[in-house]
């Protein structure tokens, strides 16, 4: 499938003419390999994502590579944008003292997911590369893994699976089927979850844009041009409303990954 075929567009397609709406679906979501290095293949979502490393790596670069007790503009925004994740979330949920050492991790973090969402709205890019399942996974990924390694540092073995199992002997009875659902919600419905939701958001968002985008184009015949009209405004309503929704779902995927470091640190589950 070519990158044109992608949005399975037709430009001489319209209403009146006999042809049926071209409806996005997951072709939308398909890219051909652009280019392959020594049998690796590059999609242009992979590329995406490493142009998006490229970027908040060499904003942050610039930002604070001579730092002046005077901040310039590009400084300034930079202190800002770390100071957001640093007092705005990861201080608000781990703690000053426990959550400072974390702070490098979760900025770089919050970018690399924004810039990633905000791809979608960037002309010639147009794609969020977190609507592929695979991104926000490895992601998360990252998240449990250190979720786990620090629960057992902290705690050690036997103490790591009573932090994680939600163990407490008060329970009584119940403690052996509280033990059973904490196991699979944290070891196998957290991380799910924690993808899922990006995912999911990214996804229904492009798709939606996509619509009607080409809904506007499909109408424009005849008659149709008053509805064009209308799904046209829906394309900036929409893409406005997924400004937003890119900010937000770096926020609450920063916001989750610094709880359940919390939840590592803590002396009870």
């Amino acid at each position: 499938m070519s990158a044109d075929q992608t949005l399975a567009f037709d430009p001489d397609c319209h209403i009146f003419t006999g042809c049926g709406f071209p409806a996005p679906g997951l072709h939308t979501f398909m890219y051909e390999p652009i280019f392959s290095v020594g049998g690796f293949e590059f999609t242009k979502p992979m590329l995406l994502a490493i142009l998006g490393s490229i970027v908040v790596v060499g904003f942050f670069w610039a930002a604070f590579n001579k730092p002046k007790l005077i901040p310039g503009k590009m400084q300034m925004v930079g202190e800002a944008g770390y100071d957001f994740v640093r007092r705005g979330i990861v201080y608000e949920i781990i703690g000053k003292k426990d959550g400072e050492k974390y702070v490098p991790f979760m900025v770089s973090l919050f970018f690399f997911v924004w810039i990633m969402n905000l791809w979608s709205i960037v002309p010639v890019a147009q794609f969020p590369v977190t609507s592929l399942i695979a991104f926000p996974a490895a992601l998360a990924l990252i998240v449990y893994v250190t979720w786990v390694s620090l629960t057992f540092k902290k705690h050690g073995f036997a103490g790591g699976w009573k932090n994680i199992l939600g163990y407490d002997k008060s329970l009584g009875a119940i403690l052996p089927l509280i033990m059973l659902l904490e196991f699979f919600s944290n070891l196998i419905i957290r991380p799910f979850t924690h993808a899922v939701r990006l995912f999911a958001n990214m996804f229904a968002g492009h798709l939606l844009i996509v619509m009607f985008s080409l809904a506007t184009w499909y109408l424009m015949n005849g008659i149709g041009f008053v509805y064009a009209g209308a799904s046209f405004v829906m394309v900036i309503v929409m893409t406005a409303f997924e400004l937003f929704i890119q900010a937000v779902q770096a926020y609450v995927f920063v916001l989750l990954a610094c709880s359940y470091v919390q939840g590592a640190l803590s002396e009870h589950h």
